[in-house]
């Protein structure tokens, strides 16, 4: 009898190891070694194996993709390291000077060489490993934080959950990036499948994917065949490679999924050809793609390269020549938004434009409009800017009738008939009825967004109703409803009335990012706002600082400090924090503050964390520095002044040995960040 349970012990193991093997060939390699049948065939016995004899379970097992009791909401998640966006290119022309840039900064007059890697349209991804087995995932979101959605991905079989380690040896951690994506023929299937139910179809595969990895029921996201390509890492424990070429091929030896299309090119001209060849492509891939995305090969001269505040210097995404359609411009209207800047947009024949239906496209302001001489009536030329926000690109003048109409922007806002100028040394409109009721409207839905305070139930339809009812004239009067306020209103009942002022009192302890992007500064979007809270500490110290304090702040130029001082100085902005504040509203404070009255040992330093710390996450070491003004960086260059070591340090602190830059130890770290 133990011989037998052995066996089929030894069974199960052997299927569980076969299956992962050939997932690792499908997914990473792109090489099946066996029949999709075959691979089916194998994968129904270890299920059938698994099901009569539970005492073999193992919570790792291949079949286990099949999702996870669903969440009530998902949770934070912090990136160990800036997942920064990357700066883009709209010509060959902004592609060459892209070329100029690096070899100046890196004092080189020669070819550099580059890799180019098809721009995948789909929703951004950090896995992070531990020990070779996935124990997190997360969403971008902001950069810093995202959403945590780990049992989502852990039903997507391109994603391993144990790292091969047969080529190269699996580091202690590994945080990974890449994207979640769709393919074409399985986005079509799924919006068929939805219509014949009467469910709304997804607008792209883009948005199919970024709904699919964000169901609180990770069974659905299990029955959406994901895919998942990588292309970098955010935080490793280790020896890299060194270039980005080498470390694509250690990510596939590992059983990461890898684009296989990418190129190595010897110079910025043979970039151009091949992101010319990927542009002609792109309609017989699999998978929706926007662009193209060339890097510095060498990682040592990425170091050197080192990174903006919100991109990197050492890469560059080239977006492909947008997809159009031709359409009739109905009509043009004009939206009001919450600063009072008037837009005017183009209402059209419906159209299609790369698998979207386009029914409106913005025409940015008057100028533009007079630019490209777009009149009502006229038939024009319709793309979607960075293949996302429909715009009119050119009209077709051969089109025209004689019956068509010039536009004029009117002198009175279409909200609330109030006076409208043109501010000097603007392109827009302005509507300055600070009571105009399009502008309380579109800055309330702001204030209750998703990375602001995060108010669920406060939907365009929702917030209009409120405003038009007089019950909201200001972010603060939702503090002020009640439930025989809304109880009467259409499309509210008992529950759905309970539910909205349940959710507005819930969510009057908000992080202080995200209360400061909530207020609408100008310039002020959801990474500046995150800066501004770890330097600052406190509301309070916020609402003091000035133009000197602000501009101190690495990333806060002279325009944005001025918004900000204006705003914070505004006796309307004021009495609106003051009485958000009366009503309960209590942003959660984060990290030191800085000393804004001295100088400090941190301010304006860039500093680097290497190695395991014992007495505090290298993420709240981070935060700790940056709210004391230093700037945190994933990368050890040239221009870095202070290296933290911990335990097990690896490249970056021989790195900072070569080129003589500080180095602390834990203990000197804490007792200089103490003092």
């Amino acid at each position: 009898m133990m011989d037998a349970n052995r066996n089929i012990r030894e069974q199960i193991e052997q299927l569980r190891e076969q299956i992962r093997f050939h997932q690792y060939r499908y997914h990473a390699l792109d090489q099946p070694a066996v029949s999709d049948a075959e691979y089916d065939r194998r994968f129904r016995l270890l299920q059938q194996l698994e099901a009569q004899h539970p005492e073999y379970d193992d919570p790792a097992s291949p079949t286990r993709r099949i999702g996870f009791p669903p969440l009530a909401s998902f949770a934070r998640f912090d990136h160990p390291s800036p997942m920064l966006s990357l700066e883009n290119a709209f010509s060959e022309a902004e592609i060459l000077d892209f070329d100029r840039r690096v070899r100046k900064k890196l004092d080189r007059d020669g070819l550099i060489d580059y890799v180019v890697e098809p721009k995948l349209d789909g929703v951004a991804i950090e896995i992070i490993y531990e020990n070779g087995l996935l124990s997190r995932a997360g969403t971008r979101g902001d950069g810093s934080v995202g959403e945590d959605v780990t049992l989502n991905v852990k039903t997507i079989r391109a994603v391993p959950w144990r790292l091969y380690g047969e080529q190269r040896p699996v580091p202690e951690r590994l945080a990974v990036r890449g994207e979640i994506y769709l393919e074409k023929a399985v986005f079509f299937r799924l919006n068929w499948e939805r219509a014949q139910v009467g469910e709304a179809e997804f607008a792209n595969p883009r948005n199919a994917a970024a709904g699919s990895l964000r169901q609180l029921d990770s069974s659905i996201t299990a029955r959406r065949p994901l895919r998942a390509a990588f292309y970098g890492l955010g935080e490793w424990l280790g020896t890299l490679p060194p270039t980005h070429w080498e470390l694509l091929a250690m990510l596939r030896g590992w059983g990461l999924p890898v684009t296989d299309r990418a190129e190595r090119c010897a110079g910025i001209e043979a970039c151009i050809t091949c992101y010319r060849r990927m542009e002609e492509q792109r309609s017989a891939l699999p998978y929706d793609v926007d662009g193209a995305v060339i890097k510095v090969d060498r990682l040592d001269w990425q170091d050197l390269l080192g990174v903006k505040s919100r991109s990197p210097h050492w890469a560059i995404a080239c977006k492909f020549n947008p997809r159009r359609a031709q359409t009739r411009v109905l009509d043009i209207s004009v939206q009001v938004g919450r600063t009072g800047a008037l837009t005017p947009v183009a209402d059209l024949e419906p159209v299609s434009v790369g698998g979207v239906t386009i029914r409106r496209a913005t025409l940015h302001n008057e100028d533009e409009i007079q630019r490209k001489d777009v009149r009502i009536g006229d038939t024009v030329w319709v793309r979607r800017a960075g293949d996302v926000i429909p715009e009119v690109a050119e009209v077709v003048t051969a089109a025209r009738t004689g019956a068509e109409r010039v536009f004029r922007m009117s002198d009175r806002c279409p909200s609330c008939a109030g006076a409208v100028v043109r501010v000097p040394g603007e392109s827009v409109h302005r509507c300055l009825n600070r009571a105009c009721p399009a502008q309380i409207k579109a800055a309330i839905r702001h204030f209750a967004g998703r990375e602001a305070m995060n108010i669920d139930g406060l939907g365009r339809e929702t917030v209009a109703l409120l405003v038009d009812q007089a019950l909201v004239r200001s972010p603060a009067d939702l503090y002020r409803l009640r439930l025989e306020d809304l109880i009467h209103l259409p499309g509210f009942a008992d529950k759905s009335a309970a539910n909205l002022v349940a959710e507005i009192e819930r969510g009057k302890r908000p992080e202080l990012a995200c209360f400061i992007l909530a207020l609408g500064i100008d310039h002020v979007g959801a990474h500046l706002a995150r800066i501004l809270a770890n330097h600052f500490g406190s509301l309070e110290r916020f609402r003091a600082a000035d133009e000197a304090a602000l501009t101190a702040i690495a990333g806060v130029g002279a325009k944005v400090a001025a918004a900000i001082v204006a705003y914070l100085a505004d006796d309307d902005k004021r009495r609106l924090i003051d009485s958000l504040l009366a009503h309960g509203v209590r942003p959660t404070t984060s990290g030191t503050p800085n000393a804004a009255t001295g100088p400090s040992y941190w301010r304006g330093k860039k500093v680097v964390f290497t190695g395991t710390l014992t007495s505090m996450t290298r993420r709240e070491a981070a935060d700790r520095v940056a709210a004391l003004g230093a700037a945190v960086s994933s990368s050890v260059s040239a221009r870095t002044d202070l290296v933290v070591a911990g335990s097990d340090a690896g490249s970056k602190l021989d790195r900072a040995r070569t080129l003589g830059i500080e180095i602390l130890t834990e203990a000197e770290f804490q007792r200089l960040v103490e003092n």
